[in-house]
């Protein structure tokens, strides 16, 4: 895809984010520095790294079938870990001054100001890049990605706080450094390996929220699903706190039994459930949507049958490099990314998203950008599968010439074959169209758009 030029806007933005997120990380690193002790920074900051390839590897996994940008994804890790985490830092410090002032228990905070400041920083990233690039959101799934790896970040820099500080310092000043250490190890047992899933699970339902709006040309449900989202997201931390504020309070060790066993686990694998059902509903959405570019001329029956599971791409994968080498391995994971973004590409069309002539313009324009891509994508594998035979498909059957020089003419079966060893028959010259133009591909004039130019 073309890129975009850099023009003096982007750049006074991108540099403003990332001077903010590296001031924000300067003052953290003071921070953290001058109340730990440089020994306990070092110790809390490699112990709550430890986890993080593990949780960013678990979101990047929801994401295969259209990846998103590595600079988005890095912006939200950023903002979480530094933005969110000096904030948050600065207001609950504030607020415990308050409540103490007042004759009020500090442990007020962590109830009633920490999940508002924490999950309304957390989400400004998201929300940010929704608002200047929901071009770039395919839905909840990207809601939970983008919203993940912002609470990751959070996470990490607020467990060095712990581990380092209440852990390691704590134990070290009163019994010594072999103190300080089995209270690191046990807090990362309990707050880490137990509920490490804590902050993403939290602000996973604001993820839930600006996926929904991303996806709806309701003016109403953008507005409203990010707030509810977000609300959601401040109840659930808020109640997460409370289990242990009202166990210390009552003495009562079943509360925080009830609450988190009953309660934040089975919304914990409600949650993985939506999740894994949501990333098989992109490889679904390839199965309704592309038929439309089949009866255009664009694809073939086998194309759209094997861009719909993930076990079918890795065997296309697989496929294209034993004919073709790595450029066809190439090849074939640019065209996957292609025909999954042009899936959402018609299907946000589709629902209505693009309201101003200015966005219907650029979707028609990325829509022939792709439709040239995956054209020039295919020529790196297709027909050259030397066990196949020839076979070209025409719209509605396959003609088939063997080595021997036979033909022979094929009806699509019901559950298309897979991978890819088709070529397209070049389709009838179509009727004229505003922006209609000889496209770079090796096959043939362009088919006639899947549906009409906008009005």
């Amino acid at each position: 895809m073309p890129r975009r030029r850099l023009g003096w806007r982007r750049a006074l933005v991108l540099s403003g984010a990332i001077l903010l997120i590296a001031a924000c990380a300067i003052f953290m690193l003071f921070t953290l520095g001058t109340n730990l002790g440089t020994e306990a920074l070092l110790i809390g900051a490699a112990a709550a790294i430890l986890p993080v390839p593990v949780l960013v590897a678990c979101f990047l996994w929801l994401d295969r079938y259209e990846p998103e940008p590595l600079k988005y994804l890095i912006f939200c890790f950023g903002w979480g870990a530094f933005v969110s985490t000096a904030a948050s830092l600065l207001v609950n410090e504030t607020a415990a001054g308050w409540f103490e002032d007042q004759g009020l228990p500090v442990a007020l905070t962590a109830v009633l100001v920490a999940p508002f400041i924490e999950e309304l920083t957390k989400a400004i990233a998201p929300i940010l890049l929704l608002v200047f690039r929901r071009r770039e959101w395919s839905g909840i799934t990207d809601g939970l990605v983008y919203c993940g790896l912002s609470a990751i970040g959070f996470a990490m820099v607020e467990n060095i706080l712990y581990l380092g500080g209440h852990g390691y310092a704590s134990g070290a000043e009163q019994y010594g450094p072999a103190t300080g250490a089995q209270q690191v190890i046990a807090i990362f047992i309990v707050r880490i390996l137990l509920f490490g899933f804590a902050h993403p699970l939290f602000t996973a339902m604001t993820g839930i929220g600006l996926g929904i709006a991303a996806r709806t040309a309701d003016r109403r449900v953008r507005v409203f699903a990010p707030i509810a989202g977000l609300l959601l997201a401040m109840m659930l931390h808020g109640a997460w706190n409370l289990i242990p504020t009202l166990t210390q309070a009552t003495g009562q060790v079943l509360i925080s039994l009830f609450g988190f066993v009953g309660v934040m686990v089975p919304i914990f694998f409600g949650m993985v459930g939506l999740a894994v059902w949501l990333r098989a509903w992109e490889g679904r959405l390839t199965e309704r949507i592309l038929p439309d570019y089949v009866r255009a001329g664009w694809l073939t029956p086998p194309e759209v049958a094997a861009l719909s599971s993930l076990g079918r791409r890795h065997a296309a994968r697989a496929w294209a490099r034993r004919v073709a080498g790595d450029a066809g391995l190439r090849a074939m994971r640019g065209y996957q990314f292609a025909a999954t973004r042009l899936a959402l590409l018609r299907d946000g069309s589709l629902r209505g998203l693009d309201r101003r002539p200015v966005d219907r313009e650029r979707t028609a324009r990325e829509e022939r950008e792709l439709l040239d891509s995956i054209s020039v994508y295919r020529s790196f594998f297709v027909g050259r599968d030397p066990q196949t035979p020839v076979g070209v498909w025409d719209g509605h059957r396959y003609h088939l010439r063997f080595p021997d020089g036979s033909k022979r003419t094929v009806d699509a079966p019901e559950d298309p074959v897979v991978p890819i060893p088709v070529v397209l028959a070049a389709p009838p010259p179509p009727a004229p169209y505003p922006g209609h133009h000889p496209p770079p591909g090796w096959y043939g004039p362009r088919p006639v758009t899947p549906w009409p130019p906008h009005r």
